[in-house]
């Protein structure tokens, strides 16, 4: 192959890889209106609301309270690491707070939830697709989405602003024990810090974060999930899709929305 040949293949190559990112980008901006309208057209499902709150929500505390302590002893180990070298070991609290408040709170608890919720309405849909009870609702005159997606969006974007305050009480609870009995600082001090150094800003900005983050997990999840094809092998790929497309635009939403609220 000459090097025009291969110049020619690379960017055949590079092209198409953008047109099936940009279709598939046009095919989740087309299925986000979609369940949005549905949304708010009766008649209102709210059964499946309150079902899907119980999964997204409160079967995911354990999980988000456990991560949340330990992300909150290692951020004060960490922090008293580097503090300590300056002397100001007792800004511990308020330099831990304020990352639990605006960053590891809402990405950490997304991440977790991708993991276990995200995960599990792709298969879930997936399967339903490839099994036809998809297609069995729609001849029911049953509109898929607005029974299957809608009320897993609506509770998945609802419950993480909790789901994200859990976590960052839960690592303060550690970060806490950790600097006062592990690494002897002063629990006044450790909260004089707090008090002085966050602001409400801080944690709106952070709660803010964690719904846009429940809504892009949810949307991708049941974007792939209902278009799944293939059988048990195109569930599984669909499956592994998801949870790497959410993180990756998790990711990338936490910076534009930083770059904004700065």
């Amino acid at each position: 192959m000459t090097s025009e040949d291969f110049l020619k293949t690379s960017i055949r190559a590079i092209t198409e890889t953008i047109q099936d990112w940009l279709v598939e980008l046009g095919g989740i901006v087309q299925f986000f209106g979609s369940s949005v309208y549905w949304m708010v057209r009766p008649p209102f499902r709210i059964h499946e609301v309150l079902r899907q709150l119980d999964f997204v929500g409160s079967q995911s505390v354990m999980l988000i309270v456990i991560t949340g302590a330990f992300t909150g002893m290692v951020s004060a180990l960490q922090g008293y690491n580097g503090m300590s070298r300056y002397g100001a070991e007792s800004l511990v609290g308020a330099t831990t707070a304020l990352a639990l408040a605006r960053e590891l709170g809402p990405v950490l608890t997304a991440l977790m939830i991708v993991g276990r919720v995200g995960s599990a309405m792709t298969s879930e849909l997936g399967s339903m697709r490839n099994t036809q009870q998809i297609d069995a609702l729609a001849s029911m005159a049953v509109a898929p989405v607005q029974y299957l997606v809608s009320p897993r969006m609506v509770a998945t974007t609802f419950s993480m602003p909790f789901l994200s305050a859990i976590f960052g009480f839960s690592g303060m609870v550690g970060a806490y024990f950790i600097s006062t009995r592990y690494l002897n600082i002063d629990s006044a001090a450790f909260m004089s810090g707090i008090k002085d150094y966050l602001a409400a800003s801080d944690v709106t900005h952070g709660l803010i974060k964690a719904l846009v983050f429940g809504l892009i997990l949810s949307l991708v999840a049941c974007f792939k999930g209902f278009n799944a094809t293939g059988g048990a092998r195109g569930v599984g790929v669909a499956t592994t899709k998801s949870v790497v497309l959410s993180s990756v635009l998790i990711l990338f939403s936490d910076y534009v929305m930083t770059t904004i609220m700065f």
